[in-house]
C-alpha cells in the first residue's frame, strides 16, 4: 500500500514545481511535433478534428480515424496507482502515447482522489495504492444502498435521501448524517438540532471532511485540463466525460449505484411503476441541470460520452428494453443533441439488434461506440444514419501485432465502406513502440479512401 500523502506546504511547493515543469515539457514537445511533421499544431488539430467530424456527419473523410488504447502501467512502467495518487507521471503517460503513436483523438485518462477516497472511507469500491496494492484493477462494489421500501422517499425528497440515506452508505466518514432529522421539518428555525454539530462523531466527520477537500483541491490542481493540453499538442480529445450532459440511461444509475442488480431486476417485476417513476425523476433532475454546448469553441459540437451497460440481451429481454430501457436513454441522447452535444453512447457489451433503436434519432448526429463482435451487423442497420466508433476487443491484449494488424484491416473491409467508421485500438501488451508505430502506419494507410 503506498503512504497516503497528507497536504502539507511542501507538497504544495512540489506540486506547483511540477505542473510547471510538465508545462515546460509541453512546449518543447510542441516544437519537436511541429518540426519532425513540418506542420503547425494549429494545422495537425484542425486536421485530425475534420477527420473525425466528417465520420460522425456522414461525409467520407479522407481516411479511417483512429484512437489508440494503452493501459499506462503496461506503456511506461507506472503503477496504476498513479491515477490516484500521482496524475502527473500518469498524464506524462498518456501524453508520450499521443506523441508516439498519433491517434486522430487522444485520451488523458480518469485520475481520482485516492487520499480523498480514503479519507470518505468510501465503501462502494476499492482502488489500486489504497485499500489494495498499487497493481490492483479499479473494481466498483455493486450494493443495494436504496433498500427497496425508499422508493417514495427518493421520490418524494430525494435530497433528504441522498444525505441521509445514501451518503451514509456509501461514505462511512458520513454516518452521522444518518441522524439528521428530515430537513423539510426545519421551518421553526435550525437551532434545536445544532447539538448534533457539537457531537464528537459530527466534529470527527467535519475533520475528515476537509481534509478530503484539500487533498481533492491538490490533486486538481495538478491534473489541471489534460484534454487542453493535449490538445495544446494537436491532439482533439475523444469524448467529454464532463458536467453540462446529462448522463447516459437512468436505468444504469438506479441499478448500479442505488438498487444494485439483483434489487432492480427484483423491481421489474414487484414495482415496475416504482422502478420507471425513479428512472424519469433522475432524467428530469439531470435535464433540469444541464447546460448547452459552448458555441464558441473550436471543438462545438463538443462529444460526451454515456457509459451504457444494463442494456444487453444477457440482462434483459427485449420487452423489458423497449419498457424500462430503451425510453430514458432515447430521451437522454436527445436531449444532449438539442444541447449541442454530440453523443457517444458506450454500449459495454454486444447489443446486436437492438441497435436499431438508435434510427429513431436524428441522422449524424450520434457516434455509436461498439464492440468490434457488433461492427458487421451494425453497419448493415446504421450505415448512412450513425457512425460508428468500433472497439477492438479486450483479447487482443495478448495477439502478436501481425493479428492486431489483420483483424484492423478485417474491420475496414466490412464496415468502412464510405466512411462512418472510426477504430478504437487497444494495443498487446509487452510490445514495443516502434512495433506499434510500425502497424498504426499501415492500417492508416490501408484505411485511406
Amino acid at each position: 500500500m503506498l503512504p497516503q500523502p497528507h497536504v502539507t506546504k511542501e507538497s504544495v511547493m512540489t506540486a506547483q514545481s511540477e505542473i510547471a515543469k510538465y508545462r515546460k515539457e509541453n512546449e518543447i514537445l510542441k516544437k519537436q511535433i511541429e518540426d519532425r511533421t513540418g506542420k503547425t499544431i494549429e494545422q495537425l488539430y484542425a486536421e485530425r478534428t475534420q477527420r473525425v467530424r466528417d465520420v460522425i456527419e456522414l461525409r467520407t473523410p479522407d481516411r479511417v480515424p483512429f484512437m489508440v488504447l494503452v493501459e499506462a502501467h503496461n506503456y511506461s512502467g507506472i503503477p496504476k496507482s498513479a491515477a490516484f495518487y500521482n496524475p502527473i507521471d500518469l498524464k506524462r503517460t498518456m501524453r508520450q502515447m499521443a506523441v508516439d503513436l498519433e491517434p486522430d483523438m487522444s485520451e488523458p485518462g480518469f485520475p481520482s482522489c485516492g487520499a480523498a477516497m480514503t479519507e470518505l472511507d468510501v465503501q462502494n469500491c476499492v482502488w489500486p495504492g489504497g485499500p489494495k496494492p498499487e497493481d490492483f484493477e479499479y473494481q466498483f462494489i455493486e450494493g443495494e444502498y436504496m433498500k427497496e421500501h425508499e422508493y417514495d422517499m427518493f421520490l418524494n425528497d430525494p435530497s433528504g435521501f441522498m444525505l441521509r440515506c445514501y451518503l451514509p452508505r456509501v461514505y462511512r466518514t458520513l454516518e452521522p448524517l444518518a441522524k439528521l432529522p428530515p430537513l423539510d421539518s426545519m421551518f421553526m428555525g435550525l437551532e434545536a438540532i445544532t447539538p448534533l454539530f457539537a457531537s464528537p462523531e459530527f466534529r470527527k466527520m467535519s475533520r475528515h471532511l476537509a481534509k478530503a477537500g484539500k487533498e481533492v483541491q491538490k490533486f486538481y490542481q495538478m491534473v489541471g485540463d489534460a484534454s487542453e493540453e493535449l490538445a495544446q499538442l494537436g491532439f482533439p480529445p475523444f469524448a467529454r466525460f464532463a458536467a453540462g450532459g446529462v448522463g447516459g440511461a437512468p436505468f444504469d444509475t438506479l441499478t448500479s449505484f442505488l438498487r444494485g442488480m439483483k434489487g432492480s431486476m427484483l423491481d421489474m417485476y414487484r414495482r415496475p411503476d416504482k422502478l420507471l417513476k425513479a428512472c424519469d425523476a433522475i432524467l428530469e433532475r439531470r435535464i433540469a441541470n444541464a447546460l448547452p454546448a459552448d458555441r464558441t469553441s473550436k471543438d462545438y459540437p463538443p462529444r460526451i460520452g454515456l457509459p451504457l451497460w444494463r442494456g444487453d440481451p444477457v440482462f434483459m429481454s427485449d420487452a423489458q428494453f423497449k419498457k424500462f430501457y430503451w425510453p430514458g436513454l432515447k430521451k437522454s441522447l436527445q436531449t444532449h443533441i438539442d444541447l449541442g452535444y454530440v453523443p457517444v453512447p458506450f454500449f459495454e457489451a454486444v447489443f446486436g439488434d437492438r441497435l436499431e433503436y438508435l434510427l429513431e434519432l436524428p441522422k449524424g448526429k450520434v457516434l455509436a461506440s461498439i464492440e468490434a463482435a457488433d461492427a458487421v451487423r451494425a453497419k448493415e442497420i446504421l450505415g448512412g444514419h450513425t457512425s460508428l466508433l468500433v472497439r477492438c476487443p479486450n483479447t487482443c491484449k495478448l495477439w502478436s501485432m501481425t493479428q492486431l494488424e489483420s483483424f484492423i484491416k478485417d474491420i475496414i473491409d466490412k464496415s468502412g465502406k464510405d466512411g462512418g467508421l472510426i477504430i478504437v485500438v487497444k494495443m498487446p501488451d509487452k510490445v514495443r513502440v516502434e512495433e506499434m508505430q510500425a502497424m498504426l502506419q499501415s492500417v492508416k494507410e490501408y484505411g485511406r479512401y
